[in-house]
Protein backbone atom coordinates (compact mmCIF):
# COMPACT_ATOMS: atom_id res chain seq x y z
CA UNK A 1 0.00 0.00 0.00
CA UNK A 2 0.81 2.97 -1.03
CA UNK A 3 0.17 6.71 1.00
CA UNK A 4 0.61 9.98 -0.74
CA UNK A 5 1.23 12.72 1.95
CA UNK A 6 2.42 16.08 4.00
CA UNK A 7 1.72 17.76 7.52
CA UNK A 8 0.73 16.62 10.36
CA UNK A 9 -2.30 14.72 8.98
CA UNK A 10 -0.73 12.81 6.42
CA UNK A 11 1.56 11.50 8.99
CA UNK A 12 -1.06 10.49 11.01
CA UNK A 13 -2.46 8.10 9.11
CA UNK A 14 0.77 7.15 7.90
CA UNK A 15 1.14 5.64 11.32
CA UNK A 16 -2.02 4.19 11.38
CA UNK A 17 -1.53 1.94 8.09
CA UNK A 18 2.01 0.77 9.44
CA UNK A 19 0.13 -0.53 12.66
CA UNK A 20 -2.55 -1.73 10.62
CA UNK A 21 -0.11 -3.03 7.94
CA UNK A 22 3.22 -3.94 6.51
CA UNK A 23 4.57 -2.79 3.79
CA UNK A 24 3.60 0.70 3.50
CA UNK A 25 5.14 3.40 1.14
CA UNK A 26 4.77 6.88 2.10
CA UNK A 27 5.62 9.53 -1.21
CA UNK A 28 5.95 12.67 1.15
CA UNK A 29 5.81 16.38 -0.44
CA UNK A 30 9.17 18.17 -0.60
CA UNK A 31 8.21 21.30 -2.22
CA UNK A 32 8.61 23.01 1.10
CA UNK A 33 12.35 22.01 1.94
CA UNK A 34 14.34 25.10 2.89
CA UNK A 35 17.44 25.79 3.94
CA UNK A 36 17.43 27.28 7.41
CA UNK A 37 20.60 28.39 9.64
CA UNK A 38 22.77 26.71 7.12
CA UNK A 39 20.77 23.16 7.11
CA UNK A 40 18.93 21.29 4.69
CA UNK A 41 15.50 20.90 6.27
CA UNK A 42 12.57 18.45 4.59
CA UNK A 43 9.79 19.09 7.35
CA UNK A 44 7.47 16.89 5.79
CA UNK A 45 9.79 14.10 5.52
CA UNK A 46 10.35 14.86 8.83
CA UNK A 47 7.24 14.59 10.89
CA UNK A 48 6.52 11.48 8.66
CA UNK A 49 9.43 10.12 10.25
CA UNK A 50 8.94 10.69 13.49
CA UNK A 51 5.50 10.04 13.71
CA UNK A 52 6.14 6.60 12.67
CA UNK A 53 9.21 6.49 14.71
CA UNK A 54 6.99 6.95 17.83
CA UNK A 55 8.93 10.19 18.78
CA UNK A 56 7.33 13.06 17.40
CA UNK A 57 5.64 15.99 19.85
CA UNK A 58 1.95 14.92 20.35
CA UNK A 59 0.64 18.67 20.72
CA UNK A 60 2.73 20.06 18.05
CA UNK A 61 2.34 16.97 15.81
CA UNK A 62 5.94 17.96 14.28
CA UNK A 63 9.62 17.83 15.80
CA UNK A 64 10.42 15.41 18.57
CA UNK A 65 8.38 14.83 22.16
CA UNK A 66 10.41 16.60 25.05
CA UNK A 67 12.74 18.42 22.55
CA UNK A 68 14.76 21.50 24.31
CA UNK A 69 16.23 24.33 22.73
CA UNK A 70 19.63 25.59 23.52
CA UNK A 71 20.95 25.71 20.27
CA UNK A 72 18.19 28.17 19.44
CA UNK A 73 18.86 30.33 22.33
CA UNK A 74 22.64 30.03 22.03
CA UNK A 75 22.03 31.29 18.37
CA UNK A 76 19.71 34.33 19.50
CA UNK A 77 21.97 35.34 22.22
CA UNK A 78 24.55 35.74 19.14
CA UNK A 79 22.35 38.10 17.37
CA UNK A 80 20.53 35.53 14.68
CA UNK A 81 16.56 35.26 14.25
CA UNK A 82 15.11 32.53 15.22
CA UNK A 83 11.89 32.55 14.26
CA UNK A 84 12.30 29.10 12.55
CA UNK A 85 12.66 27.03 16.06
CA UNK A 86 14.67 23.61 15.83
CA UNK A 87 15.22 21.44 19.03
CA UNK A 88 18.57 20.44 19.64
CA UNK A 89 17.70 16.36 19.03
CA UNK A 90 15.56 17.41 15.95
CA UNK A 91 19.11 19.58 14.76
CA UNK A 92 20.72 15.96 14.63
CA UNK A 93 18.90 15.47 11.74
CA UNK A 94 19.47 18.34 9.52
CA UNK A 95 23.07 18.20 10.41
CA UNK A 96 23.27 14.17 8.91
CA UNK A 97 20.98 15.09 5.97
CA UNK A 98 22.69 17.89 5.17
CA UNK A 99 26.39 16.13 4.93
CA UNK A 100 24.91 13.28 3.11
CA UNK A 101 23.54 16.06 0.43
CA UNK A 102 26.85 18.13 0.48
CA UNK A 103 28.48 14.50 -0.21
CA UNK A 104 26.41 13.84 -3.28
CA UNK A 105 23.96 11.28 -1.56
CA UNK A 106 20.34 12.42 -3.23
CA UNK A 107 17.52 13.04 -0.97
CA UNK A 108 16.31 9.23 -1.14
CA UNK A 109 18.78 8.02 -0.03
CA UNK A 110 19.64 10.38 2.83
CA UNK A 111 15.99 9.66 4.33
CA UNK A 112 16.90 5.94 3.72
CA UNK A 113 19.31 5.92 6.08
CA UNK A 114 17.53 8.51 8.34
CA UNK A 115 14.68 6.77 8.67
CA UNK A 116 16.29 2.80 8.99
CA UNK A 117 18.35 4.42 12.20
CA UNK A 118 15.64 6.05 13.53
CA UNK A 119 13.95 2.12 13.40
CA UNK A 120 10.67 3.00 10.67
CA UNK A 121 9.52 -0.09 8.95
CA UNK A 122 7.70 1.97 6.39
CA UNK A 123 9.86 3.15 3.69
CA UNK A 124 10.01 6.79 3.00
CA UNK A 125 9.82 8.26 -0.38
CA UNK A 126 10.44 12.14 -1.35
CA UNK A 127 8.33 12.97 -4.33
CA UNK A 128 11.95 13.95 -6.16
CA UNK A 129 15.70 13.94 -5.36
CA UNK A 130 15.62 16.97 -7.45
CA UNK A 131 14.78 20.82 -5.94
CA UNK A 132 11.37 21.79 -5.79
CA UNK A 133 10.03 24.95 -3.90
CA UNK A 134 6.44 25.93 -3.05
CA UNK A 135 6.09 29.55 -3.06
CA UNK A 136 2.68 31.34 -2.31
CA UNK A 137 1.46 34.67 -4.08
CA UNK A 138 -0.24 36.96 -1.37
CA UNK A 139 -1.42 40.63 -1.82
CA UNK A 140 2.50 41.00 -0.07
CA UNK A 141 4.07 39.61 -2.92
CA UNK A 142 5.65 36.22 -3.51
CA UNK A 143 6.59 34.46 -0.54
CA UNK A 144 9.06 31.71 0.33
CA UNK A 145 6.82 28.78 1.89
CA UNK A 146 8.30 28.70 5.19
CA UNK A 147 8.10 32.49 5.39
CA UNK A 148 4.33 32.14 4.53
CA UNK A 149 3.51 29.38 6.80
CA UNK A 150 5.96 29.70 9.74
CA UNK A 151 7.14 33.01 10.01
CA UNK A 152 4.10 34.75 8.78
CA UNK A 153 1.70 32.22 10.79
CA UNK A 154 -0.03 31.43 6.91
CA UNK A 155 -2.13 34.92 7.63
CA UNK A 156 -2.03 36.37 4.11
CA UNK A 157 -4.56 35.72 1.57
CA UNK A 158 -3.15 33.22 -0.77
CA UNK A 159 -4.21 34.53 -4.22
CA UNK A 160 -2.07 31.39 -5.94
CA UNK A 161 0.52 28.44 -5.60
CA UNK A 162 3.49 28.35 -7.37
CA UNK A 163 6.18 25.25 -7.84
CA UNK A 164 9.29 26.63 -8.83
CA UNK A 165 11.49 23.78 -10.56
CA UNK A 166 8.88 21.18 -10.60
CA UNK A 167 8.40 20.50 -14.50
CA UNK A 168 12.29 20.13 -14.75
CA UNK A 169 11.84 17.38 -11.48
CA UNK A 170 11.73 13.44 -11.80
CA UNK A 171 10.29 10.99 -9.45
CA UNK A 172 12.54 9.57 -6.95
CA UNK A 173 13.41 6.08 -7.49
CA UNK A 174 10.87 3.99 -6.38
CA UNK A 175 7.87 6.82 -6.36
CA UNK A 176 6.07 5.78 -9.95
CA UNK A 177 6.46 1.57 -9.02
CA UNK A 178 4.46 2.56 -5.67
CA UNK A 179 1.50 4.00 -7.44
CA UNK A 180 1.04 0.20 -8.72
CA UNK A 181 0.20 -0.98 -5.03
CA UNK A 182 -2.84 -2.99 -4.38
CA UNK A 183 -4.10 0.40 -2.55
CA UNK A 184 -3.25 3.86 -3.04
CA UNK A 185 -4.09 6.70 -0.52
CA UNK A 186 -4.26 10.26 -0.49
CA UNK A 187 -3.69 11.41 3.01
CA UNK A 188 -5.77 14.23 4.59
CA UNK A 189 -3.14 16.83 3.88
CA UNK A 190 -3.82 20.46 2.02
CA UNK A 191 -4.78 19.65 -1.41
CA UNK A 192 -2.48 22.83 -2.92
CA UNK A 193 0.55 22.59 -0.55
CA UNK A 194 1.05 18.97 0.78
CA UNK A 195 -0.35 17.05 -1.66
CA UNK A 196 -0.48 19.46 -5.10
CA UNK A 197 3.49 19.58 -5.67
CA UNK A 198 3.30 15.27 -4.96
CA UNK A 199 1.12 15.22 -8.21
CA UNK A 200 2.35 18.12 -10.19
CA UNK A 201 6.24 15.98 -10.58
CA UNK A 202 6.09 14.81 -14.25
CA UNK A 203 4.63 11.41 -14.58
CA UNK A 204 2.82 11.18 -11.11
CA UNK A 205 -0.41 12.70 -11.57
CA UNK A 206 -0.45 10.43 -14.69
CA UNK A 207 0.63 6.88 -13.11
CA UNK A 208 -1.99 7.50 -10.52
CA UNK A 209 -5.21 8.44 -13.42
CA UNK A 210 -4.14 4.94 -15.23
CA UNK A 211 -3.08 3.39 -11.87
CA UNK A 212 -4.94 -0.17 -11.50
CA UNK A 213 -4.87 0.11 -7.32
CA UNK A 214 -7.72 1.09 -5.74
CA UNK A 215 -7.46 4.81 -5.31
CA UNK A 216 -8.56 6.20 -1.84
CA UNK A 217 -8.75 9.89 -0.38
CA UNK A 218 -9.31 11.02 2.87
CA UNK A 219 -10.97 14.72 3.02
CA UNK A 220 -8.95 17.22 4.81
CA UNK A 221 -11.98 19.04 5.43
CA UNK A 222 -14.37 18.02 8.34
CA UNK A 223 -17.70 20.00 8.64
CA UNK A 224 -16.30 23.42 6.58
CA UNK A 225 -12.66 23.55 8.59
CA UNK A 226 -9.28 22.49 8.28
CA UNK A 227 -8.64 20.41 11.37
CA UNK A 228 -4.74 22.02 11.22
CA UNK A 229 -3.34 24.40 8.71
CA UNK A 230 -4.36 27.09 6.00
CA UNK A 231 -6.60 24.68 3.76
CA UNK A 232 -9.39 26.14 4.14
CA UNK A 233 -8.65 29.68 4.09
CA UNK A 234 -6.50 28.47 0.65
CA UNK A 235 -9.54 26.55 -1.03
CA UNK A 236 -11.98 30.00 -0.10
CA UNK A 237 -8.77 32.60 -1.50
CA UNK A 238 -8.55 30.17 -4.97
CA UNK A 239 -12.64 30.37 -5.51
CA UNK A 240 -13.49 26.70 -4.54
CA UNK A 241 -15.66 25.63 -2.02
CA UNK A 242 -14.52 24.80 1.69
CA UNK A 243 -15.73 21.39 2.30
CA UNK A 244 -15.11 17.92 1.30
CA UNK A 245 -16.87 18.09 -1.45
CA UNK A 246 -14.63 20.86 -2.73
CA UNK A 247 -11.60 19.14 -2.06
CA UNK A 248 -13.41 15.96 -3.76
CA UNK A 249 -13.88 18.16 -7.00
CA UNK A 250 -9.92 18.41 -6.65
CA UNK A 251 -9.52 14.96 -7.13
CA UNK A 252 -11.86 13.83 -9.29
CA UNK A 253 -10.99 11.33 -12.10
CA UNK A 254 -7.73 9.97 -9.86
CA UNK A 255 -10.26 8.46 -6.61
CA UNK A 256 -12.16 5.75 -6.56
CA UNK A 257 -13.31 6.27 -2.86
CA UNK A 258 -13.36 9.12 -0.88
CA UNK A 259 -13.93 9.15 2.75
CA UNK A 260 -15.47 11.84 4.49
CA UNK A 261 -16.37 12.16 8.09
CA UNK A 262 -19.94 12.00 9.63
CA UNK A 263 -20.14 15.48 10.17
CA UNK A 264 -20.05 15.72 6.10
CA UNK A 265 -22.66 13.14 5.32
CA UNK A 266 -25.34 14.97 3.90
CA UNK A 267 -22.54 15.90 0.63
CA UNK A 268 -22.57 11.94 0.36
CA UNK A 269 -24.86 12.31 -2.79
CA UNK A 270 -23.27 14.92 -4.60
CA UNK A 271 -19.12 13.46 -4.12
CA UNK A 272 -20.85 10.48 -5.82
CA UNK A 273 -21.84 12.33 -8.87
CA UNK A 274 -18.47 12.95 -9.72
CA UNK A 275 -17.53 8.95 -10.00
CA UNK A 276 -16.64 8.15 -6.63
CA UNK A 277 -17.62 6.01 -4.02
CA UNK A 278 -17.88 7.45 -0.80
CA UNK A 279 -17.33 6.33 2.85
CA UNK A 280 -18.41 7.51 5.95
CA UNK A 281 -16.69 7.76 8.89
CA UNK A 282 -14.70 9.70 11.66
CA UNK A 283 -12.06 11.02 9.75
CA UNK A 284 -10.67 13.21 13.01
CA UNK A 285 -7.73 10.89 14.30
CA UNK A 286 -6.53 11.29 17.95
CA UNK A 287 -3.51 8.62 18.73
CA UNK A 288 -2.56 5.82 17.57
CA UNK A 289 -5.10 3.56 18.03
CA UNK A 290 -7.88 5.69 16.42
CA UNK A 291 -5.16 6.50 13.53
CA UNK A 292 -5.20 2.29 12.97
CA UNK A 293 -9.03 2.58 13.60
CA UNK A 294 -9.34 4.69 10.73
CA UNK A 295 -6.46 2.74 8.60
CA UNK A 296 -8.19 -0.36 9.01
CA UNK A 297 -11.90 0.93 7.59
CA UNK A 298 -9.85 2.01 4.80
CA UNK A 299 -7.87 -0.86 3.73
CA UNK A 300 -11.19 -3.02 3.99
CA UNK A 301 -13.21 -0.61 1.82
Amino acid sequence: MTLLAGGVGGAKLAQGLDRAAAGLTVVVNTGDDAVVYGLSISPDLDTVMYTLAGIADPQQGWGIAGDTYATLEAMARLGQDTWFRLGDRDIATHVLRTARLRAGVPLSLATAELASALGVRARLLPMTDDAVATRVDTPAGRLEFQEYFVARRHADEVLGVVLDGVERAIPAPGVLEALDADVVVIGPSNPFVSIGPVLAVPGVREALAVSGARRVAVSPIVGGRALKGPAAAMLAAMGHEVSALGVARLYAGLVDVYVIDESDRGLAAAIEELGMTVMVTGTVMGGPEDRERLAREILAT
